[in-house]
């Protein structure tokens, strides 16, 4: 069964900075893991994608394109052991866009309500995160969203945008 995941991808050069920064301080859950907000956790789902790809389709047709401003760090701690980068600006927008993406055969529970994030430190130990938390607190950048991302893992490249979806 495919392992499939919905996001909306950083672009460069940020994506690559914060990608660097999470194998630098070496987050297990980093390699091959693209810098992304998540729009769809890791789920499996069927041999065929053609409902998964009608479903992001119908979504993406519902959101207008819009503004991410990334800005500091925050985390989920002591819920979750993850700092992450979070968002000044387009979360209601993501929001929206997740709740398009999650119907139809993606109408999937999640372990935690959502919350539009760019995660940088994930499964470590108390000091590295404070450190990630710390060494990013100053990161800023703003981009549009026009668009997202079906990725599917695979066990030796990690994750793969195999289709693109445009906005509005």
């Amino acid at each position: 069964m495919p392992v499939i995941g919905v996001a909306i991808a950083i672009p460069e050069p940020w994506a690559t900075e914060l990608y660097d920064y999470r194998l630098r301080i070496g987050d297990p859950t980093a390699s091959g893991v693209p810098s992304h907000i998540t729009l769809i956790p890791p789920t499996e789902v069927g041999e065929d994608l053609s409902a998964v790809e009608e479903q992001l389709e119908r979504a993406a047709a519902q959101v207008s394109p819009f503004e991410v401003h990334l800005r500091g760090t925050a985390t989920f701690r002591p819920v979750s052991p993850v700092v992450f980068v979070g968002l000044a600006e387009g979360i209601s927008q993501c929001e929206q866009l997740a709740d398009e993406v999650r119907r139809g055969p993606l109408a999937v529970d999640l372990d935690y309500p959502y919350h539009p994030h760019v995660t940088v430190a994930h499964h470590l130990d108390d000091p590295t995160l404070d450190r990630a938390f710390e060494d990013l607190a100053g990161f800023e950048c703003r981009f549009g969203v026009t668009e997202f991302h079906l990725y599917v893992h695979h066990d030796e490249e990690g994750w793969r945008a195999t289709r693109t979806f445009p906005l509005g």
